[in-house]
């Protein structure tokens, strides 16, 4: 899909401010997801600092954070903090421990693909412990079967939903929020508010920086230890997006990884193989262990997708999963180029429960097989 980009006269941090004193101009209660991160922290200042200068109304405000049991020790303290700041400036903070569900990218072996937070039949392993105002569960919430992403939506249904969530994180997330459908009003069908989608990675550090707002010291460990800064995430450690972060636990958080280990045993799996396709990685590193690639991975697909599928995925999930990839091998073969199998293949390998792998995929192909037309297109003019 074709996405327009217009240039605005204005910086992102005054277009940020506009969207919020917008938001709030309605009238109707407000929410905020928080978790403690650099994009939420970002939204965070910006909220608070309004509201100290009067120009938003603190009482129309609620501040949600998501407790994923699986965080570091220095991201609660954050909240911590920041929850105090919302609370003096007369705002509401709403800390919920409860069972909302996560796909876990660790246990692709076994027919347990999930991690439920605060799961009540594992108390006694839990990683932390809820803190003492924490809430704990909700008339509308369905245990072990919510995710945060369906739940929060349920209590926030009666007002106007603000979120950190930028575009430049992912190709997939840009097409996404691009597709959405606004309203006149300018909004979601969701009533959900983006007020810093258009911020990059680096525009949230120099506000970071200029503000001089504390960051959590995760951020300086994973940076340390080799992170990329595009890929520092900081939510629970079990996603295929976030399991980066239990590559290098056991160099600055010993402690922690003994009980993220004893929670979920499979996490060593990280460790051991990280430069595998397990995780699809493509690293120097991996090269040199597996050698020259010479698979067809092409006639894999054909083995997965057509021939035996029912012995590579054998759970609900994984099923489900398979037909959008047996589709989008369908759709492509024949476009496809060998690295693109290699992309279809890992992704299947690896697991992808949002589709973020299969639309960049397709994302790809469709952006190469057009560039590739367009050359042929002006080849043929030119020899006619």
């Amino acid at each position: 899909m074709a996405i327009k980009r217009v240039q605005s006269d204005m910086d992102v941090v005054t277009v940020a401010r506009k969207r919020l004193k917008n938001v709030f101009s309605n009238g109707v209660p407000v929410y905020m997801s928080f978790s403690g991160g650099k994009d939420s922290l970002c939204l965070a200042d910006l909220t608070l600092k309004l509201i100290h200068s009067g120009e938003i109304d603190a009482s129309l405000l609620t501040v949600l954070f998501i407790d994923e049991e699986a965080i570091f020790d220095c991201i609660e303290e954050t909240v911590k903090v920041w929850r105090k700041k919302f609370l003096l400036a007369g705002a509401k903070f709403q800390w919920w421990c409860v069972e909302v569900k996560h796909f876990n990218c660790l246990n692709e072996l076994t027919s347990d693909e999930s991690f439920i937070c605060w799961d009540r039949q594992k108390q006694d392993i839990w990683i932390r412990r809820p803190p003492p105002f924490a809430l704990l569960n909700h008339p509308k919430l369905r245990p072990r079967v919510d995710s945060y992403q369906t739940f929060l939506p349920k209590v926030t249904m009666d007002g106007i939903m603000i979120t950190g969530v930028r575009t430049s994180e992912s190709v997939q997330r840009l097409q996404y929020m691009s597709a959405l459908n606004m309203g006149a009003g300018g909004i979601t069908n969701k009533n959900m508010i983006y007020p810093i989608y258009d911020w990059k990675t680096s525009d949230v550090w120099l506000y970071l920086k200029n503000e001089k707002v504390d960051i959590p010291v995760i951020y300086l460990h994973m940076y340390q230890s080799g992170t990329n800064r595009n890929m520092l995430r900081v939510s629970q450690f079990f996603s295929v997006d976030t399991v980066p972060s239990l590559v290098h636990m056991g160099e600055y958080e010993p402690t922690l990884m003994e009980k993220v280990i004893r929670r979920e045993p499979n996490a060593y799996l990280a460790v051991l193989y990280w430069d595998s396709e397990m995780f699809r990685r493509t690293s120097r590193k991996r090269k040199e262990l597996e050698g020259d690639d010479i698979k067809d991975y092409r006639a894999l697909l054909m083995e997965m997708l057509f021939e035996r599928p029912e012995e590579y995925f054998n759970t609900p999930h994984k099923v489900a999963v398979a037909k959008r990839y047996r589709k989008l091998f369908i759709e492509m073969d024949g476009m496809a180029r060998p690295r693109d199998y290699r992309k279809i293949y890992e992704g299947l390998i690896a697991g992808d429960p949002k589709l973020r792998t299969l639309r960049a995929i397709y994302q790809d192909i469709y952006c190469s097989y057009a560039e590739y037309a367009k050359r042929f297109r002006k080849g043929g003019e030119a020899n006619a």
